[in-house]
């Protein structure tokens, strides 16, 4: 595929990332139709967990280190090999993604140290339909916040698994020094495409007399960077996001992933094992008005996860929302959501990758319980979806 062609994946043993090959700026934008194509070439190797058991020692990066030394290993056995390690996956499955020919992913189908492989594919979200905006007058509570209800965050910890946050924006109070970039950025984990710092808004804009508030006001935000400027990614490189955050998050701890693609059994393996932890993970449906179970990581079940559909300021289901019962658990705001961006602004945009922060923010301050505040109208599957708040 072209879009192959985005991707560059390096043996690079000291840091989790892959270098990605930027296009001239006439070609920055990538189309809805391209989420979820296959990148020619990549795979996801999942290993059985005996097969590198020294990888569960030791910090984050010395266990990431482990398994991309034993990738290497299996690889320098088989004389004439092409390939090149990228990302390495050690506390939420044991594994790599790997650029190599053909003619190895069939051995590698065979070895007995493989539990499964899958190819790599492109996550993209959606560009933005509207123009941002500067700080507004005086502090404004958007109709979603008022909706599900908020107050302090202060002392609790959300991970925005997405483009990035807006690291000095005033409104957020972001942790730098645990937020981590997974697209092999010059700039780390520095949103240049917004919808992260959206996303991280919503869950906990400082209650501080400007701009806006989030459902967790004044919640540490932690910056995990799995999207490019484009707002592109590789469903490896997400699941690298949620390994580091199955590594550093603590108990009690909320995750938003507001991307998502077709199917993938690896994401869904890490986001389910990643929330074992205790750790609470809000996850967005989807917009192609289709059951959620055909998208991953909507459709993962599991005790500390919750699927989040959208909705309108009155209560209507959102036209574009994925739904279905399961995995949908809970219907959120997600049209016309007023929240930061990047470069200290607001912007509004709909979707359910703005639903998703409303619950990722309402499991920090109920500490997963989410109170059920009447149910949405005109539900497509039938079965309404409480609206969940706090």
């Amino acid at each position: 595929m072209a879009m192959a062609a985005l991707f560059a994946i390096t043996n690079c043993q000291n840091d989790n990332t892959a270098d990605l090959i930027l296009n001239d700026v006439d070609n920055l934008e990538l189309t809805e139709a391209q989420n979820g194509e296959p990148i020619e070439g990549q795979y996801i190797v999942v290993l059985n967990e005996s097969s590198v058991k020294s990888a569960n020692q030791g910090s984050y990066d010395e266990k990431i280190a482990e398994v991309k030394a034993f990738a290497n290993s299996m690889f320098q056995t088989k004389s004439g090999s092409e390939f090149e390690v990228g990302f390495a996956f050690a506390s939420v499955i044991k594994g790599f993604s790997v650029k190599t020919t053909p003619d190895f992913v069939e051995a590698l189908k065979s070895d007995s140290r493989v539990k499964y492989l899958e190819q790599d594919k492109i996550i993209a979200l959606k560009k933005p339909g509207s123009v941002p905006t500067s700080e507004p007058v005086s502090e404004v509570i958007p109709w979603g916040i008022t909706r599900v209800g908020y107050g302090s965050g202060v002392g609790k910890t959300a991970w925005i698994i997405d483009s990035g946050i807006d690291l000095n924006h005033p409104d957020l109070n972001v942790d730098v020094a645990r937020s981590r970039d997974f697209t092999g950025s010059r700039v780390g984990a520095e949103d240049q495409n917004g919808h992260g710092t959206h996303c991280a808004g919503t869950v906990g804009a400082i209650d501080n007399e400007i701009g806006v508030v989030g459902v967790a006001a004044g919640a540490n935000l932690v910056a995990v960077r799995v999207l490019d400027r484009r707002g592109s990614g590789s469903t490896s490189g997400v699941i690298a996001g949620v390994d580091y955050v199955a590594s550093a998050a603590s108990p009690g701890d909320a995750a938003n992933m507001s991307l998502g693609g077709g199917i993938s059994i690896a994401l869904d393996d890490a986001v389910y094992a990643a929330s074992q932890n205790g750790i609470y993970f809000a996850l967005a449906a989807g917009n192609e008005s289709d059951d959620a179970n055909n998208h991953s990581p909507a459709r993962v079940n599991g005790t500390y996860i919750w699927t989040i559909s959208a909705m309108d300021i009155n209560d209507n289901f959102a036209y574009f929302s994925n739904y279905g019962n399961p995995p949908v658990d809970f219907c959120e705001p997600g049209v016309s959501i007023y929240s930061t961006w990047k470069g200290d602004a607001y912007n509004t945009i709909s979707g359910t990758s703005m639903a998703a922060p409303h619950m990722c923010g309402i499991l920090l301050m109920t500490n997963g319980n989410p109170v059920t505040d009447g149910f949405v109208n005109a539900d497509p599957d039938g079965n309404a979806d409480p609206i969940g708040g706090i």
